[in-house]
């Protein structure tokens, strides 16, 4: 007889999945062996189910096929759900197979007793449980579909003894994506030219939903004479072979962004849930486009809403669209653009003497030295500045990070489900400190798996974005630094070949000789804890803050602070 478990992998072989992160237990046993029975899955094994979750989230978003990922009962599963939110606010198609205790059991405080269908229902699109084997395989293919189809999170809670029991159905469906053509109807994109057409200066902000619609939109900024801003999920997508590109906004973003939103009198938002309502300018005629009816308005008021993805509907659009002949807010933009783009390429630079690193310097030769198709991911906080401002796009090359969840300790986790999915190309993981220590153990996965996964570690022995903000807020900074160990040599422990460098003369040599080994690298940095990375626009309160922030930092004794953070960004502050 075939079991549940076994009809489990049956149907996810048919639906070509490949490989299923985790860590095995006891209520897993079903699944797991029979996954060994089958032989075609393969089976990642990390350290910590939070880290399969994110794994299974960096190979979904990099493939666009449903990813898996397992964990035992209680504190098995829960360790998922950080990684599970951030997959599912990523809206990347994954399937996690939640094990349960006995059903015999459940209600009664047994060990390890939790209630999964209730923990993961905010993480997830689809959550169910699995009583009785006459469920299955019905729950799996709606899990299936709705991860598929939704972009999001589908949780499968199945008790052990559910799994191991004889299945009532074994048939195994194929669940193939649709691929519908989603459009407004020719009314409203008459309204939306017309609106268009009468303004003067329209600029594009672009966000992750423009994947796939790279020259289509190019398209509609070169007939609308629009720059284009992108938000940091759009850039991998339109940032590259574009010449109406000026850069981002927001708080990671820089002027050239802030600057050509600020300047129109309409502004055209495709696919963007960018969050930051204070970087959208007043009084100026939006349109958006996104293919959820319900993300309209929610972060601006609107002139017009359109329902539709942004391939067809630019496509569409364009014909209505009349040639604006008068180019000078492009020109003004991307004019911008240079010069700022010029003051950013001057902060990477080599530091003098035996100063920290800039971390402008690292990422701009890790940019230099990465292969044309490499797959960047990044931590939250100063690595995800730096890589937003440093790191260029081809049309080879990926950025995967925590970018809607915000979680630390992202980049080594995505890094090792880039390299599982793509075995064959260069995977760079620019690695906070704080975030590299706070799962640290999963540097042996990487020797373990046999993955070629190249760590470089911001290190400034300190929480660097948090120290920001406080400053930002007028705090003395407080409960930030980090007393870090040596990571080369912890790395060299652990078996990965790494270098520290501390100045920058060493540094050109160190990044091409981690980027070229063979396995998994790891490159310690030692950069400057007192660089400053400012938001596009300064607001009122943020200097009040700084000024608090040094007023108090004066009267609490510290005041060698305020000098080293003089003497660290002296080059962009004057």
């Amino acid at each position: 007889m075939t079991t549940v478990a076994e009809n489990i992998v049956h149907t996810l072989h048919a639906n070509g999945v490949q490989r299923v992160y985790g860590i095995p237990g006891d209520s897993l046993n079903g699944f797991t062996d029979a996954l060994r029975k089958d032989g075609t899955i393969r089976w990642v094994h990390v350290r910590h189910e939070e880290t399969a979750a994110f794994a299974a989230a960096a190979d979904a978003a990099l493939t666009g096929d449903l990813a898996v990922v397992a964990g035992s009962c209680g504190p098995g599963n829960l360790h998922l759900i950080n990684g599970l939110y951030d997959a599912n606010r990523s809206r990347v198609p994954v399937l996690a197979i939640a094990a349960h205790i006995p059903t015999s059991e459940i209600g009664t405080g047994y060990f390890q007793e939790t209630h999964p269908q209730e923990l993961f229902r905010e993480s997830s699109v689809y959550v169910e449980y699995v009583a009785d084997p006459s469920q299955m395989p019905r729950v799996l293919e709606i899990a299936m579909r709705a991860a598929i189809e939704q972009r999001g999170v589908a949780v499968v809670v199945i008790p052990g003894d559910v799994a191991l029991a004889d299945a009532r159905d074994t048939r195994t469906t194929v669940i193939e994506r649709t691929r519908p053509v989603v459009v407004p109807s020719p009314a409203e994109l008459e309204e939306a030219a017309t609106i268009l057409n009468g303004c003067d200066r329209v600029t594009i902000l672009a966000g992750a939903g423009v994947e796939g619609a790279h020259d289509e939109v190019i398209a509609l900024a070169d007939r609308l004479g629009a720059p284009i801003v992108h938000a940091l999920r759009g850039k991998e997508f339109i940032e590259y072979d574009n010449p109406y590109d000026v850069g981002m906004t927001g708080l990671l973003g820089f002027a050239s962004g802030y600057r050509a939103m600020d300047a129109a009198d309409a502004l055209l938002l495709l696919g963007t849930d960018f969050p930051y309502t204070q970087f959208y300018p007043d009084g100026v005629t939006t349109i958006q486009v996104d293919i959820r009816g319900s993300q309209l308005g929610k972060r601006h008021p609107l002139d017009l809403g359109l329902v539709g993805d942004v391939k067809a509907t630019a496509e569409a659009l364009l014909p209505r669209l009349k040639r604006k002949e008068d180019r000078a807010h492009l020109d003004d933009a991307t004019a911008h653009y240079r010069k700022t783009r010029a003051k950013l390429d001057e902060l990477a630079v080599p530091s003098r003497g035996k100063a920290p690193i800039h971390p402008q310097y690292l990422a701009s030769l890790l940019d230099d030295a990465a292969s044309s198709d490499a797959v960047f991911t990044a931590d939250v906080g100063s690595p995800t500045v730096w890589a937003a401002r440093y790191f260029t796009m081809t049309e080879g090359r990926r950025l995967i990070g925590s970018f809607n969840h915000g979680s630390m300790a992202n980049a080594l986790l995505h890094g090792i489900g880039a390299q599982v999915a793509y075995p064959d190309r260069q995977v760079v993981a620019l690695a906070g400190d704080g975030g590299l220590s706070m799962m640290l153990g999963e540097l042996i996965s990487l020797t373990q798996n046999k993955l070629p996964v190249k760590v470089v570690v911001v290190n400034n022995s300190s929480l660097n974005f948090v120290e920001l903000e406080m400053k930002a807020a007028g705090f003395v900074t407080y409960g930030t630094d980090l007393e870090n160990p040596d990571f080369a040599a912890v790395a060299q422990a652990l078996g990965i070949f790494a270098r520290r460098v501390e100045r920058s003369e060493d540094l050109l040599d160190a990044v091409a000789e981690v980027l070229a080994h063979d396995g998994p690298a790891l490159l310690d940095v030692v950069t400057e804890r007192q660089e400053l990375s400012m938001p596009p626009a300064i607001k009122a309160d943020q200097v009040k803050g700084f000024a608090l922030y040094a007023l108090r930092t004066v009267m609490s004794g510290r005041g060698d602070e305020l000098l080293d953070l003089a003497k660290a960004n002296w080059r962009q502050l004057f």
